[in-house]
């Protein structure tokens, strides 16, 4: 059902949900309905506890949200307190859908392992018998979960289809085209992967293709995975998903796509090379351009859709590549951006954030506008298909619509499911097919599960890396730098490090409050992470002062000052994102049940849950007393930074200022980045850098996206003795949308939990524009759970590496566990 799906984006792996059987039972009422069901097809189950006439209804529809019937009333009954209660969500597909009085249908149930046998229970006073898997008839059931050979027209299972689907993606993608921008437009010679590049998004919108997996046959128009069929002819899927790595100038790629749209509406005839032949593209029917520019609230312009920091490389790619005026620019971005829709109308490209328009009412332009174009770039940023800014982009209407990323997956293959919605990629943007198809037989590591979606991204997504795209890229080298800690550092690392093993042991000896005692042991390892950089960074000079004491009694439970200390020590690091919309907090609040939310996230969770529970948790949760908004945390000041400046530097820092100086003696014009997840370490490393006679800029969250280009353009800046030659830079405020290749040296301060991260902040440095090796250096605190970092690392790496594997970003009690292992 629909409130379960909600749940999965944000649910931990403790939370996980597994199918436990299925139950066959009655759709009824259907002769009092005409939605169009084909056998083997999924079903949509809707509560209705508004329902007049029953309130244990569930309804059901088509994938198409078409009216079938209703489940019948003694099924309902059973199934309504366990749906109700978030005990179960269930799923339903249609064996044979003759249509008679009543549609049998194959109710799949999925629960968490912890509440099987509640439900199991609950499930025997049901008229349908559960069928598990200890059963012969469990093979009778047609879902995907159950078992990946689902019948279609008789002759193909599942994976046939797409098998099929990949020979006839390999048979047309056989040719490589180039395409060359206008140059009236486009003033710089693209690389030939870029040109390439460009021809595969022209093709992709200019197919008049079926959308993949859609057939004809005898006039009608069959989707073959679903058995669904249409009499009118669907759209063709125009855009896609480009995944080049970091680095490969994927913005002017796709400035070279604007530029030749607009040459194309203008009627120029444009040309491109297939396998060294030149051959004339096809031209827009001229009625169909006027067509689009004629009515309502249509443009030709492109909207682009990025985070704040990216928006300045938008502008900068555009200075650097384009002929001056040549591409209309306009910012709706700010308080003073334009209401008015005709003016939108006179750009070529309209540049605005996901939070302008999460944040913006409908009726404005942006939203209201049919654009000829729609961008997501850093396309991450919706992978939370729950999240108001990605329900926001969804709704965005657009002739094309590109997702843009280097990073397609950072929590799991659950976040391409967002990148599905917005293509309207069918059947895939409906949940329950994503489930079936792909998310399900990957989570059980069946291998046709990677298959499927390796075939799947190969039908919409573009990928290529740096190894093979840019042979002539300087070479990058990475460095493991070990750091001994002093004493001072390393009894207060031992002692922090025994309470987190209390709690961790006290966790495995008796019942707790696990959540609470999870929230004080991420701070304990914050507090191990701020050591291991610097003790100036640590709130405690004491025992008596740390959250936790030294028989780890006391843990974080029902006190706020309890829990805004705890906020306040976690502002120290980057690493907070709220689970709602998977962003750095605004207006930051925090929970009875120590969980970190911005305020309208939470609000609009508990108004649209009308249970008020907590996302994450499910505890019950007043809006009025149980959400609670800490004090504002004091900028780091003048005085605080003084007095910390008077103390011995730390052993890590002593480490860096090393390393810089040696590398001015080899090279004194060498421009180096210092990257750190603590805002405050790269203000305290300010004085220490300045008196060793390095020039400084800093780069932090904290600064708006005006305030970020104009330190990046400073750093870039030619080499006279003036310029900066090291910038303090904060690691997510720096790791998208960023150009810094006048570096080539980069210090990375402390590991970052997520691999990912790290590599997208190296490929700031490491990317198009880059004329000189780069070295990395990686400072790791000796005999420390940094080491043990390292490997978790590795080991995740390995992971990703295969086809768009599932990977966590965080960490859990296991990899807690073998952090502090010796």
């Amino acid at each position: 059902m629909d409130s379960g799906d909600d749940k999965t984006a944000s649910a931990s792996s403790s939370s996980e949900l597994f199918l436990l059987g299925f139950i066959e039972a009655n759709i009824v009422g259907v002769q009092h309905h005409h939605a169009t069901i084909s056998g083997r097809a999924v079903v949509v189950l809707h509560r209705e506890p508004d329902n007049i006439h029953d309130a244990n209804a569930i309804k059901v529809t088509n994938i198409h949200g078409d009216h079938v019937g209703y489940i019948e009333r003694a099924v309902a009954a059973v199934l309504t307190p366990l749906i109700d209660n978030e005990l179960i969500t269930v799923a339903a597909i249609v064996p044979d859908a003759r249509k008679t009085y009543r549609i049998l249908c194959q109710i799949h149930i999925f629960a968490r392992l912890q509440d099987f046998e509640v439900v199991k229970c609950a499930l025997s006073r049901c008229p349908c018998r559960l069928i598990n898997e200890s059963e012969a008839a469990f093979t009778l059931s047609d879902s995907a979960a159950v078992k990946a050979t689902k019948a279609v027209k008789n002759t193909m299972t599942v994976d046939a289809i797409f098998s099929l689907m990949n020979s006839n993606l390999a048979n047309k993608n056989r040719a490589i085209d180039f395409l060359e921008p206008p140059r009236s437009i486009i003033r710089t010679e693209l690389l030939p992967h870029q040109k390439e590049g460009l021809a595969w998004l022209v093709r992709r919108e200019k197919t008049d293709d079926l959308p993949p997996f859609w057939e004809e046959n005898d006039g009608k128009f069959v989707n073959i995975l679903t058995d669904y069929q249409t009499d009118k002819r669907p759209d063709p899927l125009r855009g896609g998903i480009v995944a080049d790595e970091m680095g490969l100038g994927k913005t002017l790629t796709l400035l070279s796509l604007i530029a030749f749209d607009k040459m194309s509406l203008m009627g120029v005839s444009m040309k491109c090379r297939t396998d060294g032949m030149w051959v004339s593209l096809e031209k827009r029917r001229r009625n169909e351009i006027e067509g689009y520019r004629g009515t309502g609230l249509r443009t030709n312009a492109t909207l682009v859709v990025c985070p704040p920091s990216a928006m300045s490389a938008w502008i900068t790619q555009l200075e650097d590549h384009s002929v001056p005026g040549a591409l209309k620019t306009y910012l709706y971005y700010g308080e003073r951006r334009t209401e008015d829709t005709e003016e939108l109308k006179k750009y070529d490209l309209v540049l605005t954030t996901y939070t302008t328009l999460s944040n913006e009412l409908d009726q404005m332009p942006a939203k209201q506008m049919e654009w000829r174009r729609i961008i997501l770039d850093e396309a991450h940023t919706i992978k939370n298909f729950t999240a108001n800014q990605s329900k926001t982009v969804f709704g965005l209407k657009g002739q094309y619509r590109w997702a843009v990323t280097g990073t397609p997956i950072q929590s799991g293959c659950i976040d391409l499911y967002s990148f599905m919605v917005f293509l309207r990629f069918q059947p895939f943007s409906e949940r329950r097919y994503w489930k079936n198809l792909v998310q399900t037989p990957l989570n059980l590591g069946m291998e046709n599960g990677f298959t499927r979606l390796q075939i799947l991204m190969g039908a919409i997504a573009l990928r290529r890396t740096k190894d093979l795209a840019l042979t002539c890229l300087p070479p990058k080298t990475i460095e493991i730098c070990y750091v001994e800690l002093s004493m001072e550092e390393r009894q207060l690392y031992e002692r922090e490090k025994e309470k987190i093993k209390a709690l961790l042991r006290r966790k495995h000896t008796r019942e707790s409050n696990t959540l609470a005692e999870y929230s004080e042991v991420l701070n304990s390892f914050l507090i191990l992470r701020q050591i291991c950089a610097d003790l100036k960074l640590c709130k405690f000079q004491s025992d008596s002062s740390s959250i936790t004491d030294s028989e780890g009694e006391r843990i974080i439970s029902y006190n706020p000052e309890l829990l805004q200390k705890l906020l306040g020590q976690l502002e120290e690091g980057e690493d907070i994102e709220c689970p709602i919309c998977l962003s750095p907090p605004m207006e930051i609040v925090i929970t009875r049940c120590a969980h970190i939310f911005c305020r309208p996230c939470i609000l609009r969770s508990l108004e649209e849950r009308k249970k008020n529970g907590c996302p994450l948790c499910r505890q019950k949760l007043s809006p009025e007393s149980d959400i609670f908004s800490p004090p504002p945390q004091p900028e780091t000041d003048t005085a605080e930074l003084s007095s910390a400046s008077e103390k011995p530097l730390s052993s890590k820092v002593s480490t860096l200022i090393k390393c810089l100086d040696e590398s001015r003696d080899q090279n004194p014009g060498v421009k180096s980045v210092v990257f750190s997840q603590f805002r405050k370490l790269l203000c305290l490393l300010e004085e220490p850098l300045n008196a060793a006679g390095f020039k400084t800029l800093r780069l932090d969250g904290k600064m708006n996206a005006k305030q970020r280009a104009n330190v990046v353009e400073q750093f870039q800046a030619g080499g006279s003795d003036s310029c900066p030659t090291v910038l303090l830079a904060s690691l997510r405020a720096s790791s998208s949308g960023v150009n810094l290749t006048a570096a080539s040296r980069l210090y990375f301060m402390e590991p970052w939990w997520n691999h990912a991260v790290e590599e997208q902040a190296m490929d700031r440095v490491h990317r198009i524009g880059q004329n000189k090796p780069v070295k990395i250096v990686r400072f790791i605190a000796q005999n420390s759970f940094e080491e043990k970092m390292l490997v978790l690392q590795e080991r995740r790496k390995r992971l990703s590496k295969e086809p768009y594997a599932t990977q966590s970003k965080g960490i859990d009690y296991r990899d807690m566990q073998f952090l502090l292992d010796s």
